[in-house]
Parts: C-alpha cells; sequence; structure tokens
C-alpha cells in the first residue's frame, strides 16, 4: 500500500495563518510516501508568496511532487505574463514542470495545466499528452497510474463546466490509452471522488477523478479548508478527506470513500 497526500490552492498570499501549523503536524502523522500539491502555490504570484510557500512546503514530508496553476502566472504584470509566466515558479519552486514520482508501486505524474492566454482556464496540449504516454510505456504496467494536475478533467454536477481543463475530452482519451488510474486536480476549491464515466463515455474505461479542497486559503468558496488522504493499493483505494474543525482547532477525517478497480474501471465501492 502507499499512501499520497493530496493538497491544493494553498493560496500564499491569502493564507489562514491558524492553519499552518496543524496542517503541517497532520500531513506529518500520516506518514504519506509522497506528497502532492496541485497548484495555486500564490495568490499573485509574487515573490515574496512563492519564497513564503516554498519554504512552507519544504516543512512537509518528501518527496514531493508539485505543478503550478493559474494563479502562479502574473495576472497585472502583463509583460510577465506573456513573456516569462512562469520565471518565479521555477526560480522559487522546482525548474521542473513534469516531475514525477516512481516506486515499485505507483507512478505519479505531474502535468501543468497553466496558461498565459487564460485568465484562470487551463489547457493540456497533444505534446505534453505526447510526452506523458512516453513516460507511462516505461513504468511497470501493474503499477497504479496517477496524473496530477491543477484544472480538473471532471467536476460535481453542479459545477460550471468551464471549469474544465480545456481538450480534455482529448486527455481522457489519451489517459485510457496510457491506462491512467488517478486523476487529482485542485482549482474549484471543492471537494469530490467520481469516476469519469458519466462525462467520458469510453468503453471499457473510468479513472477515478479526485479533486481537493484549498488547504490554507481564507477563499474556501463554501466548503472549509481541506486536503486528501489516499491510501493506494492494487485494485483499491480509499479517499479520506480531511476537513478543518474550528472548535477543535484541527483537520480532522470528515469522509472516507472507497474505489475499487474492475478491468480498466474505478467503481465506488460500498461493501459487502
Amino acid at each position: 500500500m502507499r499512501t499520497i497526500v493530496h493538497l491544493s490552492d494553498i493560496h500564499f498570499g491569502r493564507v489562514d495563518d491558524r492553519l499552518l501549523a496543524p496542517l503541517r503536524a497532520t500531513v506529518a502523522s500520516v506518514t504519506p510516501d509522497v506528497v502532492v500539491v496541485s497548484g495555486d502555490l500564490t495568490q499573485r504570484a509574487r515573490s515574496a508568496e512563492f519564497k513564503a510557500a516554498k519554504a512552507y512546503l519544504d516543512t512537509l514530508p518528501q518527496p514531493q511532487v508539485v505543478v503550478p496553476g493559474n494563479h502562479d502566472i502574473p495576472l497585472y504584470n502583463v509583460a510577465a505574463r506573456f513573456l516569462t509566466p512562469l520565471t518565479k515558479y521555477r526560480r522559487y519552486v522546482t525548474p521542473n514542470l513534469a516531475p514525477e514520482y516512481v516506486d515499485d508501486e505507483i507512478a505519479v505524474m505531474g502535468l501543468n495545466t497553466a496558461r498565459s492566454l487564460t485568465i484562470k482556464d487551463g489547457r493540456v496540449n497533444r505534446e505534453q499528452l505526447d510526452r506523458l504516454g512516453a513516460r507511462l510505456a516505461g513504468v511497470d504496467p501493474k503499477l497504479t497510474r496517477i496524473v496530477v494536475t491543477h484544472h480538473p478533467f471532471d467536476l460535481p454536477e453542479h459545477h460550471d463546466k468551464d471549469d474544465l481543463v480545456d481538450r480534455a475530452p482529448m486527455a481522457m482519451n489519451a489517459f485510457s490509452r496510457c491506462g491512467v488510474d488517478l486523476l487529482l486536480a485542485g482549482h474549484v476549491h471543492s471537494s469530490s471522488s467520481a469516476n469519469s464515466a458519466k462525462r467520458y463515455k469510453i468503453a471499457g474505461y473510468a479513472a477515478l477523478v479526485v479533486q481537493a479542497g484549498t488547504a490554507t486559503s481564507t477563499r474556501g468558496r463554501g466548503e472549509s479548508n481541506s486536503f486528501n488522504v489516499l491510501r493506494i493499493d492494487t485494485d483499491e483505494i480509499q479517499v479520506e478527506r480531511y476537513s478543518w474543525k474550528d472548535a477543535a482547532g484541527a483537520f480532522e477525517v470528515a469522509s472516507v470513500e472507497t474505489f475499487r478497480r474492475e478491468g480498466n474501471t474505478w467503481e465506488p465501492w460500498l461493501g459487502d
């Protein structure tokens, strides 16, 4: 079994400072094999925000797979937005926009969906998907295959489909060919777990799609600050959502969902 902590939308520059120490302690107590951060490390892509975000991430367990979000591209500095959109992210966080972690049970692949030409939307392109396919072609087929992006490939019904990453159908078809099992994303500050079958009709294939809320931002959008812990076995994934409880001053388990694999399809499991 492998354990992944999935954080997202930490938004340094709009952080609730009360949550930082409890989050650090809770993440450490989980003893994750890898920490995933699915974008929006900053609020306005300022140097001081990146430095603070990186300093905080350095206090969390390693290894980490971190990808940028739309807030990690400058908004008001138009020249930087279009000419050097992720320079500060590369300088202060990581120069690698396609990070990965592979061991003998899981393969975690980061994919950058942040783009200069949109204010909040994200996109994938064919070149990225081809590179992802080549990366996964060299991975043992028995490993659970995980892709991390900022922008989501699926959403609960009450969310606007405009929040989906652009070219999602093309990407999902590529994921089906690569045998991707699990998609981790953020962006909408809302937690959810479901398979992809309802939105994407791909014969014999349904990935598990897990959204993380915002771990530390003051912009909760109606949901308490939260993050996910995933317990991954070969044919079973358990998704635990940890939610901030003001009364306790701590993150506590708010829900647990289990999914099992049948062939190339992940389905909710309600127990025997």
